[in-house]
Order: C-alpha cells, then structure tokens, then sequence
C-alpha cells in the first residue's frame, strides 16, 4: 500500500488533480465550491487535497485497513470494494481451472520425462516445454482463439457464460462455465508447464536413491516405483513453487482477460488503467499483491506440514 500510494502520488497530476479535472468537466464551470470540490476527492479518492501527502496517506491507510474502504470508482461511480468483489470470484476460477492444468500436467510430465531420461520421448517433451515457455502466454491465447475458437468453433469467445443460459446448478450452466474458462485457463497453463522442467530435475536426482533402486530390485511395476516412490518425493521440493505460481497465474489474468474479454478483476483493472480510475486502479492493484503475498506466506508456514524433515525449531 505505501508503494502504490506513493507511485500513484508521483504520477503527473496525481489522483486528486485528476478527479478534479473530470468533476470540473462534468460541472462544466469552473466556479465550483472548492470546500465541496475537496469534499467529493475525498469521497472519492480517500484522500483530502488540502492535507499533506504523508497525513493523505495516514488516513487512506486506516481506510483500507479499518474499514476496508478503497474509495469510489471515477467512472463507474461504484465503490471500489464492491466492484472487486463482483469480479475476484470469476479471476479465481480461471486462475485455479490454469493452475490445476498447467501443474498437473507438469507433474506428469516431469516423472515421465526422469523415468525416460535420454530417451526420445525426454528429448521432445522438454523441448516442447522449453518452446511454450519461451513465447508469452498472451501470444498462445491469441492462437487458441484462431485455432480452438474461430476456425473450428470448438470454444466460445467473451464472456463468462452464454446467451440465454439459466443461471444455477445445472449441467448446462456448469458446461458452459467450463467451455467458456477454458481458453483462458490454457492460455494461462502455460505459465505453470515449466514447473516440468524442475520436476523432471527432481526426480532424476531421487531415481540415484537407494530405496528407488530396491524397489526395483523388488519387481515392483514401474508405474507404481513412478507415483509413489518417485513422484511423491519429487514433489515435495516443489511446493513453495507451486504456491508462488497461484500468485504468478492469478497475475497473468490481468492480459488474458483483456485478450479473451473475460470480464475478471483483471479486465477490471485494465478498464481503471485505460480510463486512469486511480481508486479502482490502486484497489485492484492492493488486492492482486494480498493474494500473491498470502500464498508465498502460506507456503512459508505450512512446508513443514508437508515435508516432514524440514523442522521449524532447528536453526
């Protein structure tokens, strides 16, 4: 929050001169109180122009932290909170539909490609990784469209469900839920696939241990020596990975939802960069870095729940 205050202050103009101009340019007069000019900045902005910068941002802050209050929307002239709120639910969705694509995938990949090292089939799929992850995600979006969406029509394109569709839990709002998700959430898998690099990483360095190779000794099948003895163990390094990609796929919504018009928080918070809605821009802004620094904090306090040898009491 002191960041992005401070940023949005260095701005030229700054939020309180640019609500001051379009307040100004809807009165269409100039004479306008100042008393009631400042009055509606405050209330829009959370901030009073007529204060010192550090005593606007002791009072935003107690806004936001007190009373959650992000301001009003210039243009929308919706409070801020309650804006976020009507979006977040559907950028999460597309979020984790991505994440649990993109790691899933990674996962498998990963195992397979350390159970087959050397081989052809290691050689093409790390290729194919090291090539997605090479072109930006905003840039597959836009072939999945050409491709998924208008040549072969089997994705729609906008919105978050379709035309006439009844709301509620039925199969036919559920599908087209999916099916419309779905081009945004591969766009945004692509982020994660490299996630199959490091797992792959992982597990050719526990196939040397020597409990991989009594299993093998033992004739056990090798999808099972794969998932529970290889798998298992080569997850468990990956976890904050994995936690900080939610922050990292959760972000990237901001592009593919301008791209797919997917109307998530971050079609929101492209409409606040496009229109300079420096309260929505700065809530939208405040709410992405919360949920990124929630979950690398989680990851923090909860790896030693999940791999046992790390132990939080030793130096």
């Amino acid at each position: 929050m002191t960041l992005s205050f401070a940023l949005y202050q260095a701005m030229p103009g700054g939020p309180a001169e640019a609500m001051k101009s379009v307040i100004l340019s809807q009165s269409g007069s100039t004479g306008i109180d100042m008393d009631r000019l400042n009055t509606l900045i405050q209330l829009y902005t959370n901030v009073s122009p007529d204060q010192p910068v550090h005593v606007q941002y002791l009072n935003y802050l107690r806004d936001v932290v007190l009373y959650q209050d992000l301001g009003r929307s210039f243009f929308k002239n919706e409070k801020v909170t309650t804006l976020i709120l009507q979006r977040l639910p559907w950028s999460m969705f597309i979020s984790l539909y991505a994440f649990a694509l993109g790691y899933s995938l990674s996962i498998v990949l990963g195992v397979l490609t350390a159970y087959k090292e050397k081989s052809r089939f290691d050689s093409g799929v790390s290729s194919v990784v090291i090539a997605l992850n090479s072109v930006p995600y905003y840039i597959v979006g836009v072939v999945l469209i050409y491709f998924l969406a208008i040549r072969q029509s089997f994705f729609p394109v906008g919105g978050r469900i379709g035309s006439g569709v009844p709301v509620g839990y039925n199969p036919e709002f559920m599908i087209s839920l999916v099916k419309h998700a779905a081009l945004p959430a591969l766009s945004m898998g692509v982020l994660a696939t490299s996630a199959a690099l490091s797992m792959r990483g992982n597990a050719i360095r526990i196939l040397g241990e020597d409990y991989v190779r009594v299993a093998q000794l033992r004739g056990l099948r090798d999808t099972r020596i794969a998932t529970q003895y290889l798998g298992h163990n080569a997850i468990l390094p990956m976890y904050t990975q994995f936690m900080i990609g939610i922050a990292g796929v959760f972000s990237s919504a901001v592009i593919v939802e301008q791209v797919f018009s997917y109307p998530g928080m971050g079609l929101l918070m492209f409409e606040a960069v496009k229109t300079q809605d420096y309260p929505l821009l700065m809530g939208t802004l405040i709410v992405f870095t919360a949920i990124s620094l929630t979950a690398i904090f989680v990851a923090d306090l909860t790896y030693s729940l999940i791999d046992p040898r790390i132990s939080v009491e030793e130096s």
